[in-house]
């Protein structure tokens, strides 16, 4: 139960490239139940580093140093591939490796209590620090995510990993894919769910093991692995300016337009209080896509930048189409992103052929503000809230504008399983908002969010009822036919600019789309709202103009408690089942 007042939120967009087009697909898997788990086949997992030395730099303006020591766990033989999933929120997580081999994929179960949530393999890598006199300065365990920033290790590697780039963080994801591709190597540094180390400037000797628990399990060798750490201290006003801070350079890791995708471009889904560059640190990501993602908690080290080799073929996959039945091997291929280059002819229809599920998680990141906005005597209740697509196809909606007009009309498309589009059906409008921080096309009527009394009866209504779609938060990578890379995870790519003539918006299987309800019309103005019990309505569809596979799991609730006294109200978010997040 957590209680929250004046907390800052922010909806997360991802400042990331457009990723690879490859796409996750649901084999049939065939449960084992070996003797151990070390004696079931699996990767030749082994723990190297990058460099036997390493200079980092601690920066006076910050608390310490990212310890990112280059080390990383490579895979031989086949991938090391773990499917992360909870059954409901009132299921813990549990962890099950596939062993793929000789053309047959085969699950075994992990023990209870592997994982604890999606962030990783808590307590993967121990790590060991020691002056020049031997003296031990620092010893720490921290988790280790499959998918993590990696590379190649060899030239005859495959080209590019089918394994998502991140573990996910939104507090109600459902289902992750975690991987190291065969011949890759993943970064063992906990990026952003590591804390920053306080060092003096110095020489070091880093020792780095792979946790016994986890040696057992995977069969990997006890050889830790060396480096030798020099730290030199800095300032942020030294010299000209040339080497920014760690956390200054986090865009680096990210598109050539990520500064443009700050929060403060787009306060539509966030408040736009991004810290300068000089003070910004790279924030946690969705799972979504490789980049970094300002919508969940504190601002923290991000993970290193993803190598060349998962970027090169994006401009030659970006428009190949291609949808199997359902998979989840990560074979999957979707439509190109861009929109059609005209409004559709002929006869309007809704085939038989798979549809999005579109479904709604409870509100998170609950809080009471002001407004954000210097409302005087206002007490506003802000939110977080996703819709996501549990497939089995994607939501495409195109809009098209006819010349002079402020309006766009939208159509819904639907793809038969070779992804022809066999059909469309108008779906409403699509509205461009000039305000500042929004600056791009709005598909309305897309979700609605209410407040309802205890008696589950309506008593505010957010007036926040049309979006920009994106793929911002990897909510279950496990479901048929999930993307494992989707293409829109940020604004730019998503909503098209004021002289578009078409935009496409896509929400893609496994993902979801988090909007933060934080400005006033957006959040719930509580003002008068007597204290007591009441429930965040969070609607997917709320006119049912989208066409679905399912429309009787578009409502999620989350119970809130409204206390204290105008000007200084509280609220008190109770656990939603097993999910203790506000």
């Amino acid at each position: 139960m957590t209680r929250t007042r004046n907390s800052v939120l922010r909806r997360p967009l991802l400042a990331g490239s457009t990723a690879i087009a490859v796409m996750a697909v649901t084999a049939g898997f065939v449960a084992t139940t070996p003797k151990s788990a070390s004696a079931a086949a699996g990767p030749t997992l082994s723990l190297i580093a990058a460099s036997n030395s390493i200079t980092l730099t601690s920066w006076k303006e910050e608390p310490g140093v990212f310890l990112d020591l280059g080390t990383y766990l490579t895979a031989e033989g086949m991938p090391l591939e773990l499917r992360v999933a909870r059954k409901s929120y009132k299921d813990p997580v549990t962890v099950t490796q596939v062993v793929h081999e000789g053309g047959r994929s085969k699950a075994k179960p992990l023990p209870t209590g592997t994982v604890k949530d999606f962030s990783g393999l808590p307590g993967f890598a121990e790590i060991t620090l020691t002056d020049k006199t031997g003296k031990q300065v620092l010893r720490r365990s921290e988790n280790f995510c499959p998918n993590n920033a990696s590379g190649r290790v060899r030239p005859d590697a495959p080209a590019t990993s089918k394994y998502p780039e991140s573990c996910p963080t939104n507090p109600f994801t459902l289902g992750s894919v975690w991987g190291v591709e065969k011949g890759w190597a993943a970064n063992t540094y906990a990026g952003s769910y590591g804390d920053q180390v306080k060092l003096a400037a110095g020489a070091y000797t880093a020792t780095v093991r792979v946790a016994k628990k986890y040696r057992d399990l995977f069969g990997i060798a006890d050889k830790p692995a060396t480096v030798q750490v020099t730290v030199e201290e800095r300032s942020w006003e030294d010299g000209s300016g040339a080497a920014a801070p760690r956390s200054a350079q986090a865009g680096e890791h990210a598109s050539p337009g990520a500064a443009h995708h700050a929060p403060a471009a787009h306060s539509g889904h966030g408040p736009g209080h991004a810290p300068s560059v000089a003070e910004a640190g790279a924030p946690s990501t969705s799972g979504a896509g490789p980049s970094y993602n300002v919508g969940h908690g504190p601002l923290k080290a991000a993970p290193p930048a993803l190598p060349w080799a998962l970027k090169k073929q994006q401009a030659a996959r970006a428009s190949e189409v291609g949808d199997t039945r359902g998979q989840t091997d990560g074979s999957r291929k979707a439509p190109a992103l861009g929109p059609m280059s005209k409004r559709p002819t002929g006869k309007p229809s809704v085939p038989n052929v798979p549809k999005p599920d579109l479904r709604s998680l409870p509100a998170y990141g609950i809080t009471i503000s002001d407004g954000a906005q210097d409302v005087p005597g206002k007490d506003y209740l802000a939110f977080s809230a996703n819709v996501w697509n549990a497939g089995p196809a994607q939501l495409v909606v195109d809009g098209f504008r006819s010349p002079g007009k402020a309006m766009m009309d939208a159509y819904q498309y639907f793809y038969d399983a070779q992804g022809k589009q066999v059909g469309y059906t108008p779906t409403g409008t699509m509205e461009w908002d000039p305000r500042p921080g929004h600056v791009h096309w709005h598909f309305t009527d897309f979700a609605s969010y209410r407040l309802l009394k205890a008696d589950r009866k309506e008593t505010v209504r957010s007036g926040k009822e049309a979006f920009c779609l994106a793929n911002t938060d990897a909510i279950d990578y496990t479901v048929k036919n999930a993307n494992w890379h989707p293409f829109n995870t940020d604004l730019s790519t998503a909503c098209g600019q004021e002289n578009s003539i078409s935009v496409r918006e896509v929400l893609d299987v496994g993902s979801g789309d988090t909007y933060t309800q934080d400005l006033p019309g957006q959040s719930f103005d509580i003002t008068d709202l007597p204290n007591g019990t009441y429930y965040i309505q969070v609607l997917a569809n709320p006119e049912n103009r989208l066409k679905e596979t399912d429309l009787t799991n578009n409502s999620a609730l989350r119970k809130v408690v409204l206390g204290g006294k105008p000007g200084a109200r509280t609220v008190t978010v109770p656990a939603h089942e097993l999910v203790d997040a506000n």
